[in-house]
């Protein structure tokens, strides 16, 4: 007796068409076209991921770099200040103490200065 596949090839399809929800044109109607854009955007979904780690450390920096300036110094002098002065904080918390407190950045500042001098 052969096998019947005709239960587990739909339920196999309705997910990719439901995966596929709300894509523009044929993409989200027939189940070739919705297979191969979701195996795309597999792809996107992964290298997005990547992306946005570099897209934060990028913004940490910017900003970090805006309350290094207000305070006299660069981001890469403040960096390797910090690095000499043996404060070891990443870029995260950095960023957030130079936005929510100034006058502890501004300390931190201080003590980068005076470790390069």
């Amino acid at each position: 007796m052969r096998i019947k596949r005709a239960v587990n090839a739909l339920k196999k399809r309705r997910k990719i068409m439901k995966q596929a929800k709300g894509y523009y044109g044929g993409k989200h109607a027939l189940y070739r076209v919705a297979k191969q854009q979701m195996l795309k955007s597999g792809v996107y979904a992964y290298v997005g991921r990547k992306q946005k780690k570099r897209d934060f450390r990028k913004l940490w920096i910017a900003r970090i770099n805006a309350a290094a300036r207000i305070n006299g110094m660069s981001y890469s002098v403040l960096m390797h200040g910090l690095k000499v002065a043996g404060i070891d904080l990443n870029r995260k918390v950095l960023s957030e103490i130079a936005i929510s407190d100034p006058k502890a950045f501004s300390a931190l500042c201080e003590s980068a200065k005076a470790a390069l001098a």
